[in-house]
């Protein structure tokens, strides 16, 4: 399949990714999680804290803080079982779900990603681990400094002497192709950068500063950890320090072209044995090529980004001004506790404006450390924030545009769009009339493609990720719940926004309203 026809079925024509007779075989599906066999082990205390404090100043973190910050940005945090009752009343059918859940929400809850960490820390081995989820520890991969190999890989542009740890986010194709087969592209990235969102969250709470870096050389980095490029790729490097990440300006343009196949010579060839328990591995040669095409070669592939993005504003000339409000100051690791995906607990409810004006601000003013340009320290530099509204306190129901730079919302259509909403989901596992925001992130169809060509894509949907995590975050702190949904018609909403003769489109859809307890056991898994 060429390419850029791929990347356009993922949005606006999805029943052509997947072949007729597809159909997931359950019972054959890998573990949401990657085991390796035989290696050293570095176990992790489950004795986590209730939450989350800062530390103390200039001091790398001890081995057990460090167990607290992988624990609270991706381990099991619960297990739960859910009732489903199908059929009539007379002839109901009750069936049960066990899932293991994470702190960050997940496509089908089947998680995708792997955490690896460089670590540097005294009371552990210096070299590469995997961090074990099923049993809440480290694995060592390769042991030894690798400060000079990193560097070069990042482009030479931070000093790695000053971090404790750098955190390589990857994804396992596999672990979610055999449910969504070439759809799982989409859902890949975006589970990514939820984790990413969540990665940056956690580390600011523990007082560690970060920078998340898109632009790498790919195959070096995947060398290091021992992984197969057809199997899984690293999609995002995070740098830890307790001091703030340095950038070595000027060396960036005019250093030295490394190239990642020269650079892999340098360390030998991992060979672990793991386990992901699926007896049959379905080929997946679309998301092999777009993987491929996504990698950088050569660090003068690196790019500095301008942010040329421009506001939708035109869309609309009617402004609702919002109040001014505080930030939101919210115990993160209780949240994270409450926080889920209401699906059918929605239930209708009326919003106030200091509510929404919170919720907006709080997500679309979002800012990180990444390796895009000075502009894009603001993951929101590249995507707006639309959604229809119902019920909301001082704003007529309709269809609107959130401009930052006014802190207002631009109305573009009067109306009650609960119903138009509705009928665009392809998978209706959400009751959008009872839901009185139906948000979208919207971004450029052709994000970064001429400067980074198909890696562009793969960074569009992870800051994309990195927001929806804030948001879910945001509204949980203001006692709502958000359901991400890629299962909608992103034409219908685009011509609703009048954003695709602008060259944008709609990509993710976030109901987020108040939602009734759910029904289900659930027990979590730490001491």
């Amino acid at each position: 399949m060429e390419l850029d026809t791929f990347l356009y079925n993922l949005h606006f024509d999805t029943n052509k990714l997947l072949p007729s007779e597809w159909q997931p075989d359950w019972a054959d599906a890998p573990l949401p999680y990657k085991l390796y066999r035989g290696l050293p082990e570095i176990p992790l205390t489950a004795d986590v804290p209730l939450t989350l404090k800062g530390r103390e100043a200039n001091s790398n973190p001890s081995l057990e803080e460090f167990g607290h910050y992988l624990w609270y940005v991706y381990g099991l945090t619960r297990y739960s079982q859910a009732a489903f009752i199908e059929g009539t009343e007379e002839k109901a059918t009750v069936s049960y779900a066990q899932l293991f859940r994470r702190f960050v929400p997940s496509g089908g809850a089947l998680y995708p990603n792997e955490l690896y960490i460089y670590l540097k820390l005294k009371d552990v081995p210096e070299g590469v681990y995997h961090y074990d989820v099923a049993h809440h520890r480290l694995l060592l991969l390769r042991e030894g400094n690798y400060d000079s190999y990193l560097f070069r890989s990042l482009g030479n542009r931070y000093n790695l002497s000053d971090c404790f740890g750098i955190v390589f986010v990857s994804t396992v194709f596999w672990k979610n192709f055999y449910k969504y087969n070439n759809f799982s592209y989409r859902l890949q990235g975006l589970d990514a950068g939820v984790l990413i969102g969540q990665s940056v969250e956690v580390a600011d709470r523990m007082g560690f500063s970060t920078r998340v870096c898109y632009q790498f050389l790919d195959r070096s980095i995947n060398h290091l950890l021992g992984l197969s490029e057809q199997d899984e790729s690293v999609y995002a490097v995070i740098p830890l320090s307790i001091h703030a990440t340095t950038v070595n300006s000027g060396q960036f343009e005019e250093g030295e072209n490394i190239s990642a196949t020269e650079l892999s010579r340098e360390v030998p060839l991992l060979k672990h044995v793991t386990y992901n328990r699926s007896k049959r591995v379905i080929d997946y040669p679309v998301l092999k090529v777009m993987n491929k095409a996504s990698m950088v070669e050569t660090t003068h592939s690196f790019e500095n980004i301008k942010n040329d993005a421009h506001p939708s504003n035109s869309l609309g000339t009617e402004l609702i001004m919002l109040p001014y409000t505080e930030p939101i100051s919210y115990d993160l690791a209780s949240v994270c506790r409450e926080r889920h995906s209401p699906d059918i607990d929605f239930m209708i409810g009326k919003i106030n404006q200091t509510e929404i004006a919170s919720l907006l601000k709080e997500t679309i003013s979002f800012s990180y450390q990444n390796d895009l340009g000075n502009k894009y320290n603001n993951a929101a530099s590249s995507l707006e924030l639309f959604g229809t509204f119902y019920n909301v306190e001082g704003v007529q129901d309709g269809a609107y545009a959130y401009d930052k730079s006014a802190h207002a919302l631009r109305r573009i259509s009067k109306g009650d769009f609960r119903e138009y909403m509705q009928n665009g989901l392809i998978t209706p596992n959400v009751n959008l009339y009872q839901v009185p925001l139906c948000l979208h992130f919207v971004g450029d169809k052709d994000h970064l493609k001429k400067e980074l060509g198909y890696r562009g894509y793969r960074i569009q949907q992870m800051e994309a990720g990195i927001l929806l995590q804030r948001l879910l975050l945001t509204a949980c702190a203001l006692e709502m719940g958000g359901h991400p949904l890629l299962g909608f018609d992103s034409n219908q909403s685009d011509e609703l926004y009048g954003v695709n003769s602008k060259g944008k489109t709609s990509l993710i859809q976030i109901p987020v309203g108040p939602y009734r307890p759910r029904v289900w056991l659930k027990g979590s898994l730490n001491s």
